[in-house]
């Protein structure tokens, strides 16, 4: 059968190496169709059935047909290897002599090209050959899981499914694709790894604690609402340089109507005194202000870029100008300094330690997450950012959408601000949120949503969200000077997009 001094196997051969499996199992499985066809089939007697032919597939396909398969084929890229370095030898012996003839300087010009194509013919010939072997013996391994899906109909056991999944994905691996997509990840990890280490030496504290953890998931919630909300914004190949603005005003506005007694700052000239209304009736009507009042300026922008096709870097840039400048006039740019000290307990209690702050994080992810993949918006928002012209074409309005993923936005902005009011109990001001709209940008791209538009998901935004505040946390107990943190969040939102933009010429 197999040749002996090599042991690789011909194509015949492999076929009659599975011969008598295919005809054991063939017996069975023709029972058991006939039973099915019957009109009250013998389960019993199926069961019996598929069980005598796993017990046969165990005893005899890895030991009779698979492990001598892929032996051969091991055999076969060895000698395959082999076979290219003696032809790559082969080819920079003759073009050795060749050039040793050769005194013109285009015939010594051609000889080189026509080399470089030689070499690349044969690097192509063994990747060819050797994806070959790839494909016999990932069939060889799945043909297993072929039967066993004859015999039960498509029901796997769940060792059974993640088996045929790790097969799958050893199978389509790809070590260039991987680094693209998993590279910066890596980077990071590998970063916070050395901070782990360091920070003890540094500062005689470890970093990697229970309550550092909570108290970098606590700072990385109100983020997340901003994140979330910009993450569709890019989905549509656009972003918003507003967020930081907008923080700043809805921070203000909660500030002013959950303020610990009257306001000491004026808006317009205007004193508010909401000690009046009871409390829970004021941390409601800040939260219907904070979103109504962000709400209105993403809607401004969204119908400004749907309608006029404006880029959002403009229609949000103006956006950031007119907040500011209205909030700060309005306020003179003062603090409005501490709300009523029992509403964070009521708003973000922590229990037993545990800030439930974390929980509204995790609530806006699981809307956000369906929103996205569950409805008929969400599916329509991929549709735009992949390609406006094609989802105009099939009966979707780029429009509605567009102006949808903005309100979206707000929604998440003034949730966002009414959230971190209460985190940092006031402390409201036209200045507050500055450069929070790169932080929220950057943790989506690293989270991979691409400007390129159409692509992105939740649990990389996530994952961005809690990469930065992690590392802004890290490095700031380890005293790293603010400007130096922005030369880090700096480096790593180029080293993401580059990747991105790296994937995207990959794929054209």
């Amino acid at each position: 059968m197999a040749n002996e001094n090599n042991k690789i196997l011909t194509i015949e051969e492999e076929a009659k190496l599975r011969q008598p499996i295919e005809e054991y199992i063939g017996g069975i499985q023709a029972k058991i169709d006939s039973l099915r066809e019957e009109e009250s089939p013998d389960k019993g007697e199926i069961s019996k059935l598929i069980r005598e032919a796993e017990d046969y597939l165990g005893t005899h396909f890895d030991q009779e047909y698979y492990q001598k398969v892929k032996a051969a084929c091991e055999q076969e890229k060895v000698q395959v290897r082999a076979d290219y370095e003696k032809k790559i030898a082969e080819l920079k012996r003759e073009h050795e002599q060749t050039m040793a003839k050769l005194s013109d300087h285009h015939e010594i010009k051609d000889e080189k090209y026509v080399f470089k194509n030689r070499l690349f013919d044969a690097k192509m010939k063994r990747d060819k050959d050797l994806q070959r072997i790839k494909d016999r013996r990932h069939e060889a391994y799945v043909f297993k899981f072929h039967l066993i899906d004859l015999l039960r109909m498509s029901k796997f056991t769940i060792a059974e499914s993640v088996m045929q999944k790790w097969e799958n994905y050893k199978y389509t691996f790809n070590k260039r694709t991987f680094l693209l997509q998993n590279g910066l990840y890596i980077a990071i990890a590998l970063i916070f790894i050395i901070l782990c280490i360091i920070t003890p030496m540094l500062k005689n504290a470890p970093l990697l604690t229970y309550n550092n953890v909570l108290n970098i998931l606590q700072q990385a919630s109100p983020r997340m609402f901003l994140a979330l909300g910009v993450a569709g914004l890019i989905l549509l190949t656009g972003t918003d340089l507003s967020i930081g603005r907008m923080v700043g005003m809805g921070m203000t506005a909660a500030t002013i109507i959950m303020h610990q007694g009257i306001n000491t700052g004026s808006v317009f000239g205007h004193i508010f005194d909401f000690t009046q209304v009871p409390v829970i009736v004021r941390v409601f009507f800040a939260l219907f202000m904070c979103i109504l009042l962000c709400t209105i300026f993403t809607t401004i922008a969204g119908f400004f870029t749907a309608k006029f096709k404006m880029h959002p870097f403009i229609s949000t840039m103006a956006n950031m100008l007119v907040i500011f400048g209205l909030v700060t006039y309005a306020t003179k740019g003062v603090s409005f300094g501490a709300i009523e000290p029992v509403i964070p307990n009521m708003i973000i209690p922590k229990v037993n330690g545990f800030p439930t702050i974390i929980l509204w994080a995790a609530a806006a992810i699981i809307i956000v997450w369906f929103i996205w993949n569950k409805t008929t918006f969400g599916k329509n928002l991929y549709a735009v950012g992949g390609n406006p012209e094609a989802a105009s074409v099939s009966g979707i309005s780029v429009f509605k959408v567009t102006v949808g993923a903005f309100i979206l936005a707000g929604i998440l902005y003034g949730f966002g601000s009414w959230l971190e009011c209460a985190r940092m109990v006031g402390s409201g001001s036209a200045a507050y949120g500055q450069g929070w709209e790169m932080d929220a940008i950057a943790a989506c791209v690293v989270g991979g949503v691409s400007f390129t538009g159409g692509i992105g998901k939740i649990s990389g935004v996530v994952v961005g969200v809690i990469i930065f505040t992690a590392l802004t946390y890290s490095l700031t107990i380890l005293g790293i000077d603010t400007n130096l943190q922005f030369v880090f969040s700096g480096i790593i939102i180029l080293v993401a997009v580059t990747l991105d933009c790296l994937k995207y010429v990959q794929k054209k």
